[in-house]
């Protein structure tokens, strides 16, 4: 080699290795994102056998209804994001005339699923609530439907008479790859428990006397989360069937989710029960309650409305050092199918809808032969 030429091949090489190393900048950019996971949770409640956009009593195409329209909103947040979780937070089985023709006509034919638990089954829910209208068909036509899903069942605070212990599983640690912003992967263990309110025993005393006992939502609460806690949770997310009220505290409460969000070890909460949607205006007098946030007493919550009218979204920013998980932020919205006006914003899932399509055209057949 032309010793005169070395000192040039040197320069060229140093200025491309330069060129080819990350900046110091981009480096501590990396390393500050490293550890940073950004998990968005999404509810739908209170969908009372919704699923498609129809109004069987006025017997015509309803576009302010359908998990068939939720499911796209569903879709849409699912792929916003690297990292997410869906839950029901229950009152999915009654509610309008198919769920009625499929519970008291009908029945769960052996072998066969409940369409709303195929429809969880088919958008892959995480877990799901129970609801106080689960009850309302009896509680063997419940525990037929749920042999078909594919997803945990979560109640804490319904006991049984007979065992004393928990009829429902009450809660459930979900291990869950997520992706940091760093594209580094972890584990996360999610806790996720569910609630009802305790008045179950008088809107279903038939179905429910000297079978199951209700116990408060709140005390069951205090009960169980620091044995989840103890179990390895990372973080843990109620599915708190129950409504919000600041109002002074009781144990037998039917809307327990403000005194829900003072439980420290809770870091998310979905509400649902009064078919309200939070953040929003209904809400604003409520004490500690940040809108712009989704938060009360600084802990994010949602409610998604009903008849799967609203998406309800929750948006955990979380940190991991030395294996443990801290919330650093969180953001709480929820999405509409309909403009103000009543426009559909968004497209029937087709998919959803062809696998819910032959129990929606049997309820609409009969309702024909009744001549209603």
């Amino acid at each position: 080699m032309d010793k005169k030429r070395l000192p040039f091949i040197l320069i060229l090489l140093t200025l491309f290795w330069l060129s080819c190393s990350p900046s110091s900048d981009a480096v501590e950019g990396t390393a500050a994102q490293s550890g940073i996971v950004d998990l968005r949770i999404l509810e739908t409640t209170d969908l009372h056998a919704s699923l498609v956009n129809y109004d069987y009593y006025q017997t015509k195409v309803d576009n302010r209804i359908g998990l068939v329209k939720t499911a796209t909103l569903i879709h849409e947040a699912r792929n916003e994001v690297k990292n997410s979780l869906l839950f029901d937070d229950g009152d999915h089985l009654k509610g309008n005339p198919l769920g009625e023709y499929l519970a008291r006509i009908r029945g769960i034919r052996k072998g066969k699923i409940h369409p709303v638990y195929r429809a969880f089954n088919y958008l892959q829910y995480d877990a799901i609530a129970i609801g106080n209208h689960e009850f309302n068909y009896g509680l063997d036509f419940l525990k037929a439907a749920l042999k078909g899903l594919n997803m945990p069942v979560l109640n804490a605070n319904v006991y049984s008479v007979k065992k004393n212990k928990p009829y429902f599983t009450p809660y459930v640690i979900l291990k869950r790859k997520v992706v940091d912003r760093s594209g580094a992967q972890h584990e996360l263990k999610i806790g996720v428990i569910g609630f009802m309110p305790t008045q179950i025993l008088k809107w279903d005393k038939a179905n429910l006397e000297g079978k199951v006992i209700a116990k408060p939502i709140v005390e069951t609460a205090k009960e169980y989360v620091p044995m989840i806690k103890a179990e390895g949770a990372d973080i843990i997310i109620a599915l708190a069937h129950t409504g919000i009220s600041s109002e002074p505290y009781i144990p037998d409460t039917e809307n327990a989710v403000y005194y829900l969000t003072k439980i420290p070890e809770i870091d998310a909460i979905l509400a649902g029960h009064s078919h309200s949607v939070f953040p929003g205006p209904v809400f604003k007098t409520i004490a500690n309650t940040n809108m712009e946030r989704g938060q009360i007493n600084g802990k994010p919550v949602v409610m998604a409305g009903a008849f799967g009218n609203h998406l309800g979204i929750i948006d955990l920013q979380l940190s991991i050092t030395e294996g443990k998980w801290k919330v650093l932020n969180s953001t709480s919205l929820t999405r509409p199918i309909v403009d103000e006006n009543g426009k559909s914003v968004v497209r029937t899932n087709k998919g959803l809808y062809k696998l819910v399509k032959p129990e929606h055209e049997e309820t609409v057949d009969f309702i024909k032969k009744l001549g209603l």
